[in-house]
């Protein structure tokens, strides 16, 4: 899997080969030595090589686009996707085993288009499909937060998929999950959320009126 751009299909002339890089190198971007993905060495031990920039950027609606151009085909988004990584300075770049590249990204990198509800040993679970077919569950490790848009007040939840990695619910979905909705009585206040994995998930307080809803 190559980063340097995707085939157009134009022929076009890539150019000398990026400079190898690890993540000890001194003239690597701070955001990218950080990137725990560094740590693991490619086939053979060869270090990687820095693309910089790649053109790609993830639009609010999790659609990937390249130089301004919607990306069609789903597999490559998926592929791009499984590759996908965030560094501590919240920057996204996709690591392979022989390249690394910056990827802009408008909020989240995935969007939960579709919820599950199934009966566990402790029991619900409710699970999310996301755009690129990736499910998480709601448990310790993939944690549900709302926050609320600056403009509208509006609630905007998301859901922890993998390694910093995050995906907004889509409206349908979040509807479907405030259906869910029970109250709960922790430290004194009265919350509004869901139950998965023996875990409750506070969707908003109730005493101030905030339902997230």
């Amino acid at each position: 899997m190559t980063l340097n751009a995707p085939d157009t299909g134009h022929g076009q002339d890539r150019g000398p080969a990026p400079p190898p890089l690890t993540d000890s190198d001194p003239d690597l971007p701070p955001a990218v030595a950080r990137l725990a993905a560094l740590r693991t060495p490619g086939p053979g031990g060869r270090p990687r090589h820095f693309c910089g920039d790649l053109g790609l950027f993830i639009d609010r609606d999790g659609t990937w686009h390249y130089q301004g151009s919607p990306i069609g085909r789903k597999e490559i988004v998926c592929l791009f996707a499984s590759v996908l990584n965030r560094a501590d300075d919240g920057s996204y770049w996709m690591v392979t085993p022989t390249e690394v590249g910056r990827v802009e990204v408008a909020d989240v990198p995935f969007v939960a288009v579709e919820m599950f509800v199934m009966c566990c040993e402790t029991g619900p679970c409710i699970s999310f499909r996301t755009n690129c077919d990736e499910m998480v569950t709601l448990d310790e490790e993939h944690d549900l937060r709302i926050e609320h848009e600056a403009e509208t007040g509006s609630p905007a939840p998301y859901v922890t998929v993998r390694d910093g990695l995050d995906a907004r619910l889509s409206r349908s979905v979040y509807y479907e999950l405030v259906e869910r909705g029970v109250e709960d009585v922790s430290d004194g206040e009265r919350h509004f959320g869901v139950w998965s994995r023996n875990r409750f998930f506070s969707l908003g307080t109730l005493d101030d009126g905030e339902t997230g809803s």
